[in-house]
């Protein structure tokens, strides 16, 4: 199973058997502090720590208010350092890293499952995302992954394979969809994925009749307990950047939201509990719904930006409750009209990068609304988005 660490979740291998040893500074000394290891009790204290508790035992000295001023191997072997300004003593000359600097960069898995030999999962919650009074049918449904290798990262992609066979008599093929969780899952034990799936309904333009998408019913219809076969993870496009300062543009609609929950849940939720990552920068969410029941997520996001109103903007096109400005349906390029100036400013900064996630055709409007922007400025928006997608800042996954 895969763990972030201060070292590089990809060297697990190589690490599982050695000890480390963590200099801390302002842990409490009442005696409670629930650690297992030896603590030195003047100046600084040592705590070893086996490879397999580095990320637990971080979490706890987070908890008791602790600092981690350096990570070293308890062996003679080379070190990883950890350092914070604040905490180094007057006469320490030796040259600092933040966490964020010395953690390796993470390998990112591909297809460690095949759809010749999925991995059997299991729904252990399933739950509806659509109010009363909102359209369709959308639910978040959490996969154990508990006794496999499946592990990923924010923005990735799994595949469901869905039991039976076409009209053909042929196996479903796999679909994919995009995660909703971060790498630690829901419940942060690193064991669980989880996902957001609307059941595709539609009348047959001429029969009638109605059709159910096979996969997105399937997965609608689970009742915990039931198993479900899985393959990937795939994907590179969406992944967030390292860089825990950068800033996150997000237009989403419907249950384009899935990967952006993903982000949002890693800057704002996860806390303390992950000290890997501490996000510092400006994300900003686009979300176009019809109705305000179909808002997923809702007392989530809308808790988050009363909580990080310095680091979260949110902002939705409700299209059948909203006028845009010549009076008719609110859609998301009219939302990002109305911010197109604002954006365009903050597009500018190189540390700035842009997600679009949902229904195809929406990149259009986007991209007009920034193009009115940016001429406003003698910038060619078409060019400029291209150099933007060069440096790895523009991102769209659309289906």
């Amino acid at each position: 199973m895969y763990n972030s660490s201060a070292t590089g979740g990809s060297n697990s291998t190589r690490y599982n058997n050695r000890m480390f040893v963590y200099e801390v500074v302002g842990l409490s000394q009442n005696g409670k502090s629930n650690l297992n290891y030896s603590i030195r009790n003047s100046g600084s204290q040592f705590i070893t720590v086996p490879y397999n508790r580095m990320t637990q035992e971080m979490r706890r000295i987070n908890r008791l208010g602790g600092q981690i001023v350096s990570i070293k191997p308890l062996n003679n072997g080379s070190t990883a350092e950890v350092s914070n300004s604040a905490t180094q003593q007057p006469n320490q000359n030796k040259k600092s890293k933040s966490m964020t600097q010395a953690k390796a960069n993470t390998k990112i898995p591909v297809n460690i499952y095949r759809p010749k030999n999925p991995f059997i999962g299991k729904c252990i919650d399933i739950y509806d995302l659509v109010d009363e009074g909102g359209i369709g049918t959308c639910r978040h449904m959490t996969f154990d992954l508990s006794g496999g290798d499946l592990h990923y990262v924010e923005g990735q992609s799994i595949g469901i394979i869905p039991p039976g066979t076409d009209d053909k008599g042929n196996a479903h093929k796999l679909r994919l969809y995009s995660i909703a969780s971060t790498r630690h899952g829901d419940n942060l034990d690193d064991k669980t994925v989880s996902l957001c799936v609307r059941k595709l309904e539609y009348k047959h333009p001429e029969t009638g009749e109605l059709v159910e998408g096979v996969c997105s019913s399937y997965l609608c219809n689970l009742k915990p307990g039931d198993d479900v076969a899985i393959t990937g993870p795939v994907g590179k496009e969406m992944l967030l950047p390292d860089d825990e300062d950068a800033n996150i543009i997000m237009i989403a609609t419907g249950t384009g939201i899935a990967p952006f929950r993903a982000y949002l849940w890693r800057m704002f939720k996860e806390g303390e509990l992950n000290p890997d990552y501490n996000f510092k920068g400006l994300a900003w969410l686009f979300f176009g719904i019809p109705k305000t029941p179909n808002i997923l997520y809702q007392e989530d996001l809308e808790a988050m930006v009363e909580k990080y109103p310095d680091n979260f903007r949110l902002d939705y096109a409700i299209s059948r409750e909203q006028k845009n400005s010549e009076g008719g349906k609110m859609y998301i390029q009219h939302k990002i009209a109305e911010r197109a100036d604002e954006l365009w400013a903050l597009i500018q900064n190189p540390k700035t990068h842009t997600y679009i996630c949902g229904l195809k055709g929406m990149e259009d409007g986007i991209d007009e609304a920034l193009s009115a922007a940016a001429s406003k400025n003698d910038v060619d928006w078409t060019t400029y988005r291209k150099q933007m997608k060069k440096e790895h800042r523009w991102h769209v996954e659309t289906y």
